[in-house]
């Protein structure tokens, strides 16, 4: 098994430079089930901060790519329903990717509540906005 940059999946996705993106392909095209590439977590968190702000990507393109990632047999990615379950979060406007990874991770460990100062964050379910003005002083 080899391993995935962020600029590799960025190249292959985005094709926008030349050499680089048929390197890109070459790699990932000679990815099988038995000799599969690995993405791990970090990465994709990467991959979408890149797509949605170098590339200016609307966040359904961006959740149809990584539910396309998360799918193929050749790749082995990270937290994969973790992955799944942020990217319809994210699609669906209720968070940025990152946080929406952070709660999958909490559900995942079964940590609830999650506290946050986001308030976006906090209206998804499982989520707590924590406010200072309501900490005891002391």
């Amino acid at each position: 098994m080899i391993a995935l940059d962020t600029n590799v999946l960025v190249r292959y996705l985005v094709r926008d430079h030349a050499e680089q993106a048929e390197a890109a392909r070459s790699v990932l095209d000679a990815l099988t089930a038995e000799n599969p590439g690995f993405v791990c977590r970090e990465v994709l968190v990467e991959l979408v901060w890149v797509l949605e702000r170098s590339y200016r990507i609307p966040r359904i393109e961006i959740s149809g790519q990584l539910l396309n990632l998360v799918g193929a047999d050749a790749l082995v990615v990270e937290s994969a329903a973790d992955v799944a379950r942020a990217a319809l979060t994210y699609r669906e406007g209720l968070a940025d990717f990152s946080d929406a990874m952070i709660l999958a991770a909490a559900r995942r460990a079964a940590a609830h509540p999650l506290y946050t100062f986001d308030r976006r964050a906090a209206a998804q379910e499982g989520v707590r906005l924590l406010q200072a003005s309501s900490l005891p002083k002391g």
